[in-house]
């Protein structure tokens, strides 16, 4: 009997995934044909070039900038001297430590000069004490904060609290914005009054040249790991992020554009968490859905802009990338459980109806069933339960269309960034984007679903990747 009962979970199971597979590749084609059609209506409109006759103008909103930074002495300077080169007509750079352990505040001080000033800060969002303002007169749009350990988000909301504009945008130490990045999303600000928050496209830097937020040179870096990141990031953001606008749940917490008061409103970021990214978005999306009557809700919008480009490092060993993709499943896992009412719930339109059931069912349980998959498919296989053309459809839907889907993301980058690759770069990412179902894609599974079971464990537990000074050479 229980022989029995074994058997029939075996084979149900193998159904499950079959149907599980096809509503995933849906949904998937579904996104990559939406996105499709977005990116080549905004091409049409030209949407990318009206930012440009902004340039000098005094209508675009002012923005402050904000980097939290920890023990980031290697990248610090070199990203504040890129920042003061951005194509914007005001803004402000507030730099704050966060009580690192390296050398980050010194580097700060002496090669800046600052000087430690008096300078009465309104408290809006309660944060860790800061211990010094830092100011230099020659770099009237610089402030530099030290202030003691309390984490990214309690970082960023002490720049909130310091900023002097309306809008800010949250940057990582360690990255590189485009020079003209800033004015496509502050555009978006001034082109449609709704908007609340602006995300750019990040984009992997490891082997491109970047000098002072100009991209010069697209290059593929000799690793393969960095080789499958810079695949998994075209088809990540250009289609899973353009497919779902102003339902969208996240905004890379390396480069967003946000209404200042909207998220003072809220009480800022929320500091028990690590993924304070998507935490902000889906909390915005909660305050401003909850109302009862449809009629009292405001109107807003969250708008992703592919053409505005920030260059990161992706983590450059196996170790590295298995850390973040087990913080990156804690960060989902911890919004979706603190904001479970929302799921299916009329009240939070697409949010509540698309967004939250697609992301607990693909997002963070997909790496379960697929996980499972793996063992209990080829197992069922050896017990004859399974018939083997059942077997080999099964693996043929999963890498076609898992290679098809991210071949088009590798399409859609040479599209919308014409000229950027080289032909044979295009079909050597192409060949990657088959390669990545053949252990990488697994490795990454098996990531995303420790960091599941080790939830709770992991949950207050950021960690660190390793980078090497990014390449301003």
């Amino acid at each position: 009997m229980i022989m029995s009962f074994i058997r029939k979970f075996i084979l149900g199971f193998n159904y499950f995934c079959m149907a599980y597979t096809l509503l995933l590749t849906f949904v998937y084609v579904l996104q990559f044909v939406i996105a499709m059609i977005k990116i080549k209506r905004d091409r049409k409109e030209e949407i990318s070039d009206d930012s440009s006759r902004y340039e000098d103008s005094d209508n675009l909103i002012p923005i402050t900038l904000i980097i939290p930074a920890y023990n980031e002495q290697e990248h610090i300077v070199h990203n504040v001297l890129s920042l003061m080169k951005l194509n914007y007509p005001v803004f402000e750079i507030i730099v704050v430590n966060d009580g690192s352990k390296d050398n980050t505040h010194k580097e700060m001080v002496e090669y800046f000069d600052l000087k430690q000033i008096e300078k009465s800060i309104k408290v809006a969002i309660p944060t860790q004490e800061i211990q010094g303002v830092y100011y230099n007169k020659n770099y009237p749009n610089l402030l530099y904060i030290d202030k003691l350990n309390g984490g990214k988000s309690d970082a960023l909301n002490c720049g909130i609290n310091a900023s002097s504009y309306p809008l800010f945008a949250c940057l990582d130490a360690d990255s590189r914005i485009e020079r003209d990045s800033l004015l496509k999303l502050g555009n978006i600000f001034l082109k449609d009054s709704s908007t609340i928050v602006a995300g750019g496209f990040v984009r992997i830097a490891n082997g491109s040249v970047v000098e002072d937020g100009e991209w010069r040179e697209f290059k593929i870096p000799k690793k393969m790991i960095e080789r499958f990141q810079i695949v998994e990031y075209f088809r990540s953001f250009l289609y899973g992020r353009v497919s779902w606008g102003n339902a969208l749940l996240i905004v890379s917490g390396a480069f967003g554009v946000f209404l200042k008061d909207e998220i003072i409103k809220i009480g800022g970021y929320k500091t028990n968490t690590i993924g304070e990214d998507m935490e902000i978005i889906v909390r915005l999306h909660h305050e401003l859905r909850k109302m009862k009557h449809k009629k009292d809700r405001k109107k807003y919008s969250i708008k992703f802009c592919p053409d505005a480009v920030c260059w990161t490092q992706g983590p450059m060993s196996m170790d590295d990338l298995r850390n973040q993709r087990r913080r990156w499943q804690v960060g989902l896992l911890d919004t979706l459980i603190h904001h479970a009412g929302m799921t299916l719930n009329p009240k939070y339109g697409t949010v509540g109806m698309l967004s939250f059931p697609y992301n607990w069912l693909f997002e963070l349980l997909g790496a379960v069933v697929e996980l499972l998959g793996y063992f209990i498919i080829p197992f069922s296989l050896l017990l004859g339960e399974l018939n083997i053309y059942f077997f080999l459809i099964y693996l043929l839907i999963t890498v076609t269309v898992g290679s098809m889907l991210s071949i088009g993301g590798v399409l859609l980058e040479q599209y919308t960034r014409k000229g950027r690759m080289a032909p044979h770069q295009t079909m050597t990412l192409a060949c990657y984007a088959i390669l990545e179902n053949f252990g990488f894609r697994q490795i990454l599974v098996l990531s995303r679903a420790q960091g599941i079971f080790k939830f709770k464990k992991l949950k207050n537990s950021w960690g660190n990747i390793k980078r090497k000074s990014f390449n301003e050479d």
